[in-house]
């Protein structure tokens, strides 16, 4: 990823879209990132997040399956 990638508008969806596909698919069939501290994802986080802190984000994309859908939050 390039530092031209950082600027790209980014799709937004509502958090009723995302219930919605959480609930419809099944926990494998997505990759739900949590982008937020360790501290802050210990004290809670969606089933079947992803801690990956927004700071080691770039390097740490390796981790997801470009096949999947990525929500992050």
């Amino acid at each position: 990823m390039d530092i031209a990638n950082f600027f790209e508008q980014i799709p937004q969806m509502p958090a009723a879209m995302v219930r919605d596909i959480l609930s419809e698919k099944g926990v494998g069939e997505y990759n739900l990132v949590d982008v937020r501290q360790p501290a802050e994802y210990e004290r809670g986080h969606l089933p079947g997040a992803w801690l990956i802190p927004l700071g080691e984000l770039a390097s740490r994309l390796g981790e997801l399956d470009p096949k999947k859908p990525t929500i992050v939050y």
